[in-house]
């Protein structure tokens, strides 16, 4: 075989490479999967069945989302929390798809919201954003949904404390790591329930050490969309703040006797693509038990 043959069958092999990624980015961009988790405790009252939600980014499954709420309704939840970002926040861009699905949310089970940077962005910048964060929470007046802006919320039936954790813009830097301030978590959000099943909704996982030592009995986070695109197997390759094979990308991490379980969300904005990670609702289910 001479060389133009073999430089023919390289090319050939190469298209054919290329077409295949592309499919599959194309498919994982526009599905997503379920993925449950099992905890215990004998802090818990009764057993508990969460749907959590996290970086939504105006993505809609179906119109009116209504392939994921459908796959909410399948799984019949006692509550959803919401990990932040289910808004893009963009100057010009609408919010309506991210808020009217929450919305349906809350019309069918209790939900808990906590901040994501893209809410906390469109806070505290409105002379670029305008209206946009103040028109997204009006948009929630009257619905029932309770937002947990470094605010805690008991409910006493399951025995279960929610904490929500709105981070400091500086906390979201791209291309920094920063560390988080001593005593940062209690100034912002007292001290954990030690009595109750305490969940901590902090949306960006990288400060994990930290929250662990806060002593939550499970952490719930997400912004790293599992690292935009995967090795199939392995690792996420990329983190919206453009980190490269980010250590916490998706899935189960424990530390220091704390859990945190990463989202690796539903949407996608700065790198609109997915690869080998799709979109991800998870489940939660959280057992009574005797033991320790």
């Amino acid at each position: 075989m001479d060389g133009t043959w073999l430089g023919t069958i390289l090319l050939v092999l190469v298209v054919c490479l290329i077409i295949v990624l592309f499919w599959v980015m194309i498919w994982d961009s526009n599905r997503f999967v379920i993925n449950k988790y099992t905890f215990s405790s004998k802090k818990l009252k009764k057993d508990c069945r969460i749907v959590f939600l996290s970086d939504l980014h105006n993505k809609e499954y179906g119109i009116g989302n209504q392939s994921l709420l459908q796959a909410i309704d399948d799984i019949s939840p006692d509550l959803v929390l919401v990990g932040g970002d289910m808004l893009r926040a963009k100057p010009g861009v609408s919010f309506k798809k991210g808020a009217s699905f929450v919305l349906a949310c809350g019309k069918k089970y209790p939900v808990y919201y906590a901040m994501g940077n893209h809410e906390y962005r469109a806070r505290i910048y409105p002379e670029k954003y305008d209206t946009m964060y103040m028109d997204y929470m009006e948009s929630f007046q009257g619905s029932g949904i309770r937002f947990l802006d470094n605010e805690s919320s008991l409910l006493a039936e399951f025995g279960i404390r929610l904490t929500g954790l709105t981070l400091d813009k500086k906390y979201y830097k791209r291309l920094a790591r920063k560390k988080l301030k001593e005593g940062y978590l209690q100034e912002s959000i007292g001290e954990a329930d030690k009595s109750s099943f305490q969940i901590m909704l902090a949306h960006n996982p990288e400060f994990f050490p930290d929250y662990a030592a806060w002593k939550p009995d499970l952490v719930l986070s997400g912004h790293t969309h599992g690292g935009v695109a995967r090795i199939p197997g392995s690792k996420g390759i990329i983190s919206p703040a453009l980190q490269l094979f980010p250590h916490y990308d998706g899935g189960l991490f424990e530390e220091f006797g704390s859990r945190m379980v990463i989202s690796r969300g539903l949407g996608m904005h700065t790198i609109p693509v997915r690869l080998f990670n799709p979109g991800e609702l998870v489940v939660l289910e959280l057992q009574r038990s005797e033991k320790a």
